[in-house]
């Protein structure tokens, strides 16, 4: 039977899973849903899908990270683990009510070093590697977006520019003995690959989501002993699903009108690059949030157009006209790309922006005070309250 106080753990991993279930939804399903490519229901069936395979998998070893490397298993009582997990919440909150993307694996590693710097038996090697992958990954991220964009981004933009037509995707043939799916009347072959590309990017994504987030709902619980690893990846699993079908509806439609001036080429090398980031931290046991780089991707993508206005020796020595604005990406690319130097800032500046810096400014605040603030509430709590 279980306990009082092992259920009050369950509800609160489950709490914080639906929360995750709502942003991560709508980050990597948003551009797909309004697009039109599939249905909201659709989208949060998919995603409860490929977030439990990123979890089952991937995921294993950021709950061995977060769970007992930070601090030892010893440490994370049953009243400790659900204490983790309401600081947890309690960043998500902040972050909601600041309107920032929530970077919870930063908050979730914020309040579990917070118990660990109270009990005096914190890992300060393991937490300074993953700090530094904290200070690296927003670097890597604007790197890799600036290089697609200076160099790659218009010739992907020529021969994979995605266009939409009227009219349906799919229709079905009933004139065999079964329907079978065929193009709609308007629908191009490169139409029906460019969704293929798009549904798959964000199954991806699902899975980088799984990889990345599952540990934070349910590592305190694991670390402790309260839960086995596969039935609390099964609980996590289930908790995103819950909140994907439901709250995820409103950030999926958001997500989808805001991203309405990314083109959707830039999203999906967006979705790529942070997606790969990600996972690979995921891999190698690193707490890391997918906003993180998917912020960066977008500014050094952008970053990186607009900066084709002139050569890289030029640029280097300050000269030149270069106008650095994300609405770059929004410019039409001609049928043959202008080599390096040759376009003007007039070319491809218009009045959209895509990144608004404030926008930025409060991203990276928030990178700075979730985790600190998460760290810091746990630190005072577990120093006060020793019982626990």
């Amino acid at each position: 039977m279980i306990s009082g106080l092992l259920l009050l753990g369950i509800l609160m991993a489950v709490f914080v899973g639906f929360n995750i279930g709502g942003s991560s939804t709508g980050i990597a399903w948003g551009p797909a849903v309004g697009a039109n490519v599939l249905s909201k229901t659709a989208a949060a069936a998919i995603m409860s899908v490929f977030f439990l395979i990123g979890g089952w998998t991937v995921g294993r070893n950021v709950i061995q990270t977060l769970g007992g490397r930070i601090v030892p298993q010893e440490e994370f009582t049953l009243v400790a683990g659900i204490a983790v997990l309401f600081f947890i919440g309690l960043g998500m909150l902040i972050a909601n009510v600041f309107g920032v993307p929530v970077p919870t694996s930063m908050v979730a590693t914020g309040a579990i070093a917070g118990l660990g710097a109270a009990v005096g038996d914190l890992n300060w090697e393991v937490l300074g590697r993953i700090f530094m992958w904290w200070m690296m990954t927003p670097a890597i991220a604007f790197w890799i977006g600036m290089v697609v964009g200076r160099y790659l981004y218009p010739y992907l933009d020529t021969y994979f520019y995605l266009r939409q037509s009227r009219g349906p995707l799919l229709e079905l043939d009933r004139s065999g003995r079964l329907p079978k799916p065929v193009m709609g009347p308007n629908t191009t072959i490169r139409e029906l690959w460019g969704v293929g590309i798009i549904v798959a990017i964000a199954c991806y994504m699902s899975f980088s989501a799984g990889a990345s987030n599952t540990a934070n709902a349910v590592a305190p619980l694991v670390g402790g002993g309260a839960l086995p690893e596969s039935p609390a990846i099964l609980l996590a699993a289930f908790a995103v699903a819950f909140g994907g079908f439901t709250i995820a509806r409103r950030t999926m439609e958001s997500v989808g009108n805001d991203l309405t001036e990314l083109p959707l080429l830039g999203a999906l090398i967006v979705a790529i690059v942070a997606s790969t980031i990600t996972t690979f931290l995921s891999w190698i046991g690193i707490p890391i949030s997918l906003v993180m780089a998917t912020v960066m991707t977008i500014v050094g993508l952008g970053w990186g157009r607009a900066t084709r206005t002139t050569t890289a020796l030029e640029y280097a020595r300050g000269e030149g006209d270069v106008e650095l604005s994300m609405s770059a990406l929004t410019a039409e690319t001609p049928d043959e790309v202008p080599a390096m130097g040759e376009e003007k800032p007039s070319d491809i500046i218009s009045e959209r922006d895509l990144v608004n810096p404030r926008a930025i400014g409060r991203f990276v605040s928030m990178w700075i005070i979730g985790p600190t603030v998460a760290a810091g509430l746990s630190y005072a709590f577990f120093s006060y309250a020793p019982f626990i």
